[in-house]
């Protein structure tokens, strides 16, 4: 193997507040050779994610922190190489959670195959990979079924606009906010939703009120705050909340304050409960035929905002937090 230069990113300091570029530094490396039952693989795209910025922080959290002069990490599909393992060739194509780096050398345990056929191989990142996964898994987990009306905020987003997609196919009356026109524009007319609204033209519980006056059953939650308190407002008795994300604080500095009417999980017997897809994993080959099934029929669509180059990965990481991104945010490296 002639010596392979990469470049990656590592996490230069912890951010307080909105994370900013000084956080971030470049760095250069040269990879070793291969040893026997390594890989050298060549990243073609990156995620970048909201969660990330929760293991940006200092303490104990779900997932490994990142830590300070090390590299960040995140889902990737790339190319392999070089191979000197069992089971992998040059062209292959894998995905794993060494993002943030052009190329890297692995062990096979830390990547995984997946098929050519599905294009583009971005969508591994997206509507059918962890983020589709989540959405799907979300689903599952609030048992959600034909006739019943579900409202996703932070819809246009990644998860969101999968998990509307997802449901509509399930039968249900499907509602979502987002933060502008054109993602308004996006769930109606791309993703099917029957409703969308912009939470920016008013408070959600007023918006929501004249959309749903009869209430909801499901609220599928990627933001928290505003949209959590209003859906708490116009659950129905039994409703439910999957609880996946709360993009609305997670770069404040200290605790924001609850919902004011929390205790209506108690008077109408709701039941909300936190997602983490990493507890679906052994789940994964399920939903990747349920969902792959649906995207070669075009009846889920895979939607990403693309970035170019690893020089502009932390612009993108960061545009998140400004709602940059229609469907899933992608960095393209290769």
């Amino acid at each position: 193997m002639t010596q392979i230069i990469s470049r990656e990113i590592h996490l230069a300091s912890r951010p307080h507040g909105l994370p900013a570029a000084a956080n971030f530094t470049m760095v250069q490396t040269s990879l070793a050779p291969l040893n026997d039952q390594e890989v050298l693989v060549r990243n073609l795209f990156m995620s970048v994610d909201p969660y990330m910025r929760g293991r940006m922080n200092e303490g104990k959290s779900y997932v490994p922190q990142f830590e300070i002069g090390k590299p960040l990490e995140g889902g990737a599909v790339g190319e392999v190489i070089e191979s000197r393992a069992t089971g992998f060739k040059p062209g292959d194509i894998v995905t794993s959670g060494l993002g943030w780096r052009e190329y890297f050398i692995a062990a096979p345990q830390e990547l995984q195959p997946v098929s050519s056929e599905f294009q583009p191989l971005s969508v591994y990142l997206g509507a059918l990979g962890m983020t589709g996964l989540t959405a799907w898994a979300g689903l599952q987990q609030g048992e959600v079924k034909a006739g019943e009306t579900i409202y996703i905020s932070g819809a246009a987003g990644a998860v969101g606009s999968v998990a509307g997609q997802l449901a509509k196919l399930r039968g249900c009356l499907v509602i979502g906010s987002a933060g502008s026109a054109e993602k308004v524009a996006f769930l109606r007319e791309e993703c099917g939703f029957d409703v969308a609204f912009n939470y920016k033209d008013g408070p959600v519980l007023e918006q929501l009120k004249l959309i749903a006056p009869d209430g909801i059953d499901v609220y599928f939650d990627n933001v928290g705050g505003e949209s959590l308190e209003a859906a708490l407002a116009l659950l129905r008795l039994h409703g439910r909340i999957i609880a996946c994300g709360g993009i609305s604080a997670y770069n404040a500095e200290r605790p924001l304050p609850g919902p004011v009417n929390l205790f209506n999980i108690t008077t109408k017997r709701l039941t909300m409960k936190g997602l983490m897809v990493f507890d679906w994993l052994d789940r994964q080959a399920e939903f990747r035929q349920e969902a792959g099934g649906y995207f070669k029929a075009g009846k889920l669509k895979h939607k990403e905002t693309v970035v170019e180059g690893i020089d502009h990965a932390v612009a993108a990481f960061i545009g998140l937090f400004h709602g940059q991104n229609v469907g899933k945010m992608i960095v393209k490296l290769a």
